[in-house]
């Protein structure tokens, strides 16, 4: 055949040729009925009109963009969104945890805060963005998840496949030969693939007999694998569950409680508190608490390491007697349903302020804040409620828990109260309380007051506990009765925490089930055959194992099974021949 008929014969079988799958209508035929191939390019067809391709539709369009959601690969990727969505929640300040931050957030940076603030980064988890994601993971994981299940299910109730004809072609092989009956061969090798769990067998086994009488059994295992990877789905999709139910559900409290003083479960005795949408106050379980004392435990060493902080409590609730307990660090008090963690300590000197008019304008602890390893505690005191025509004063200072002895007014070198000392500055004028704007208490606003100097520098008042002084400019007098301690509890109330660590435990399984079990198809035949002895000329029946394995992916251990169910079908005997032995085909 020449050249040009070899070419002429290629271009008919081309005209002639049709994809399988490709319906007549997409492609042209000449009148004899051969297929021309669609035109390419633009150019017309054998008929001379142009190809018309299939419009997808709105129907076509939502059926590929539900295939789009639903795809693992969608999944993954809106997950992946979601925790890159998350990130501003944890750096910037929120409104429902930090609304004072947010306030000054704007302050210091105009602009760029305006643009965030609309944008919904102040209230990130509660933002319409975060919620598109949030609820597009979970219909792309219900919508990825259902159809799995069901083709899952349905492969569970179906028959391993069937002993291939030939094994020669499959990467793990074995054979061997003993004296057992085919029928001992083959309940040997189905209780080893079985193993010793009845009710969850590690292989599924399947009996049965090929055309030529040989005995055959085809096993299959790995399901647990996709198993696993549907129950980590499953688990997933609680978490999202679990952890939107809690915050629409839960509360958080905050409050400051010093030593003979208490609380009552109610939002107004809280310093602070947020809860979430359905959340209700009438759901606030009825108790209330007492710290009766606080213990604190520090090294003796220079850096004053903590050993311990122990707050003593009493919890009183309706119709059950007072409890007295404990709460530590990383041992919360369960009560009313929430758990009482202890967040913070300090000092809460009891402080008593008589004005020009020697009236008390002011009684009670007021807390001050730690700065340092060593207690040095910043507070403020406001004196509002002096006699009628005096100003209002104001006291700014430190707490030193143990002051040094050659210099009170430097920082604190022992966090224990060794030798409290007050350090205090001198306002007075007005305060601000009463045109309404909220005050930070730990701040006074010295806008519309004075300094208390003398000699042009600012008057410095030192004292110690039990000590009463005298005020600058006749303002009164102060005096620092005691030095009790006081604790900041948080109050959390979450009821999804126990299906959160039911589900996260459960993910954890479903990937291990996903990672670790392999997928293998074990395959055995049996047959028996007459063999005669060389020395003695005897024939006797031998039972003959041919076996084969197969695996999805790289499987180190596929032949280790195979060996292993051969050996165990071949122990049944009196005795086995080495897996060497020559095969000698059955008729």
């Amino acid at each position: 055949m020449t050249e040009i008929d070899k070419t002429t014969e290629r271009d008919e079988a081309r005209r002639g040729y049709r994809p399988e799958g490709i319906d007549d209508a997409f492609v042209a035929h000449d009148e004899d009925g051969s297929a021309t191939p669609p035109a390419r390019g633009g150019r017309k067809g054998a008929d001379g009109a142009a190809p018309v391709m299939p419009k997808l539709g709105w129907k076509g369009t939502l059926r590929w963009m539900w295939r789009q959601l639903t795809s693992m690969r969608v999944a993954l990727m809106l997950l992946m969104l979601l925790a890159v969505a998350a990130v501003p929640g944890s750096i910037l300040p929120q409104q429902s945890i930090d609304p004072s931050g947010v306030t000054q957030y704007l302050q210091d940076n105009p602009t760029a805060g305006k643009i965030l603030d609309r944008l919904g980064f102040f209230d990130v988890f509660s933002s319409v963005w975060f919620s598109a994601i949030y609820i597009l993971l979970f219909v792309s994981l219900v919508g990825c998840i259902v159809p799995r299940a069901i083709a899952h299910t349905k492969a569970l109730r179906q028959r391993p496949p069937k002993t291939p004809r030939r094994f020669d072609r499959f990467p793990a092989k074995g054979h061997a030969a003993t004296d057992a009956a085919p029928d001992a061969v083959v309940a040997a090798a189905v209780r080893h693939l079985r193993g010793p769990l009845r009710w969850l067998p590690t292989f599924r086994v399947e009996t049965g007999t090929d055309a030529e009488g040989r005995r055959t059994v085809a096993a299959e295992r790995g399901y647990l694998r996709e198993t696993g990877n549907i129950l980590f789905h499953l688990c997933l999709l609680g978490l999202l569950v679990a952890v939107g139910t809690g915050q629409v559900l839960h509360y958080r409290a905050q409050v400051i409680v010093s030593e003979g003083h208490g609380f009552a479960n109610s939002v107004v005795d809280y310093d602070t508190f947020e809860s979430g949408a359905f959340w209700r106050s009438s759901s606030l379980d009825p108790f209330s608490m007492t710290l009766d004392k606080f213990t604190s435990e520090f090294t003796t060493t220079a850096t004053a390491e903590p050993r311990n902080f122990t707050a003593f409590v009493t919890v009183r609730q309706p119709g059950a007697p007072e409890k007295a307990e404990k709460i530590r660090v990383n041992h919360p008090l369960d009560v009313g349903g929430a758990k009482v963690y202890l967040q913070g300590n300090g000092y809460a000197p009891n402080i008593t302020v008589k004005d020009a008019k020697g009236e008390v304008a002011y009684s009670g602890p007021v807390v001050f804040i730690p700065q340092d390893t060593n207690y040095t505690s910043q507070g403020v005191v406001k004196v509002p409620d002096v006699s009628a025509g005096l100003d209002q004063i104001g006291l700014v200072g430190f707490l030193l828990p143990t002051a040094a002895s050659d210099d009170p007014t430097q920082a604190s070198i022992y966090p224990q109260p060794l030798n409290p000392m007050l350090v205090l500055n001198v306002w007075h004028g007005n305060l601000g309380l009463d045109d309404g704007t909220p005050q930070n208490v730990y701040r006074l606003d010295t806008s519309d007051m004075t300094e208390s100097t003398k000699d042009g520098k600012p008057v410095t008042l030192t004292i110690q506990p039990g000590k009463t002084v005298k005020l600058p400019d006749g303002l009164g007098t102060v005096t620092f009765d005691s030095l009790p301690r006081y604790v900041a509890l948080d109050l959390r109330y979450d009821p999804a925490l126990t299906w959160i660590l039911v589900f996260a435990l459960g993910a954890l399984l479903g990937l291990a089930l996903s990672l670790f079990t392999p997928r293998r198809r074990v395959w055995l035949r049996v047959w028996s055959e007459d063999v005669t002895d060389d020395e003695s000329g005897e024939t006797r029946p031998r039972t003959v194992i041919d076996a084969a394995g197969l695996a999805r992916g790289d499987d180190s251990g596929l032949q280790r099974e195979v060996d292993g169910v051969v050996a165990s079908a071949a122990g049944t005997g009196s005795s086995t021949a080495p897996s060497n032995l020559p095969r000698k085909a059955p008729r």
